[in-house]
């Protein structure tokens, strides 16, 4: 069984995932304290099974995570009905496809601007760096523009969302579990105060919506986390994993470049890429009562993981599923999840990716690694 932190698995865990795949559908995991699921049948039955939720355990010792443990107990992420049910309905209009829709020409026209300034030090320096100069700047700005946070503080945004989510890896040593809770106070205290100011002075934007909403303080502050973390981080991911796919597949880099004026073909490429490699692997849920999952029982209380990136390799839904075909259809990946916790912000980070592809296909059709990237 994989090691979740062994390098060579992180550099590459499609082998393991499909020996997983061909002993079982379902596996015990003893480094991981948890059940795997690694057929796309078998994740999918995990995240939409309705006794298998998000039960939130406070990290220990309670005193040192005081911060942490709020901003995850007050989450739509970690909760379920009822009280998921309202969160979430506060929220999701703002995320409804319409609207998002709507924010795709203003979206657009900050990808050019970006992919604009990549092209210009890349002529400058020979080189630019992806991560930094668009795929993370990017859904920053468009998070913090929709919540009302100053784009300036985008930098400080991310450094805390960074700190806080190692938290959700494994081996972590004592430090960065400080880290950790020092991000998760001041996060909390900082969108407190930009929260207050809103009660007091509402403009139009989301923050103004939760602050003057039937949420507790503690929810606003939590919620407000939540969608600046997870607004950004699958776009991130998406990005730069799929750009690196596409450019070590020639083929399909060219593909994407004779297709970039076609909407529908921007599009089919960006489902390929948040399949083909994933942009978060591991989606975890606990047992509320004794479940049956491809015939492997998983008792009250025991946790089951569904491994995203396993289930977008399964042979038995994608035909040779690990070559790149950014034509792909149809293509039923797991990438944003499924049931009551389907990310909320899928079509705007659809429209984030496909802006930024279309931009680069369109303005870099040269475009190739520099060097080979660190996982």
């Amino acid at each position: 069984m994989f090691v979740a932190d062994d390098p060579s698995f992180i550099a590459d865990p499609y082998p393991e995932f499909a020996r997983l795949r061909t002993l079982g559908q379902v596996h015990w995991h003893e480094g991981l304290g948890q059940f795997i699921a690694v057929s796309h049948a078998a994740a999918s039955a995990v995240l939409r099974h309705r006794s298998l939720g998000r039960l939130w355990t406070d990290a220990t010792p309670a005193e040192r995570f005081a911060s942490f443990n709020m901003l995850h107990r007050n989450s739509l992420l970690e909760n379920e009905p009822p009280a998921h049910t309202r969160l979430r309905r506060l929220v999701s209009s703002a995320f409804a496809r319409g609207h998002v829709e709507r924010l795709r020409p203003a979206v657009e026209r900050l990808a050019g601007t970006m992919v604009g300034t990549l092209a210009e030090r890349i002529a400058a320096d020979g080189e630019a760096d992806l991560l930094d100069d668009l795929a993370q700047p990017l859904p920053i700005a468009v998070i913090t523009e929709l919540l009302g946070v100053p784009g300036d503080d985008g930098p400080t945004l991310v450094a805390w969302s960074n700190a806080i989510v190692k938290m959700y890896e494994y081996g972590l040593s004592d430090g960065t579990r400080r880290a950790a809770e020092q991000a998760a106070e001041e996060f909390a205290e900082y969108l407190r105060a930009l929260a207050d100011q809103r009660r007091r002075r509402p403009g139009d934007d989301l923050l103004s919506h939760l602050a003057g909403s039937e949420l507790t303080g503690d929810e606003v502050v939590a919620t407000a986390v939540l969608l600046l973390m997870a607004g950004h981080e699958a776009t991130v991911n998406v990005l730069g994993n799929g750009v690196h796919a596409l450019l070590t597949h020639r083929h399909e880099w060219e593909r994407l470049v004779a297709g970039a004026k076609d909407p529908a073909v921007v599009a089919s490429a960006a489902e390929e890429l948040i399949r083909y490699d994933a942009p978060l692997h591991l989606f975890e849920r606990t047992a509320t009562a004794d479940v049956q999952i491809a015939g492997h029982r998983i008792a009250e209380g025991q946790k089951v993981a569904a491994l995203l990136g396993a289930a977008a390799r399964d042979p038995e839904v994608f035909d040779r599923p690990d070559t790149l075909d950014i034509g792909r259809s149809p293509n039923p990946h797991l990438g944003f999840g499924g049931g009551i916790h389907y990310c909320l912000g899928a079509p705007l980070a659809r429209v984030e990716i496909t802006a930024a592809l279309a931009a680069l296909a369109r303005e870099l059709p040269g475009l190739r690694p520099a060097r080979a990237p660190r996982r």
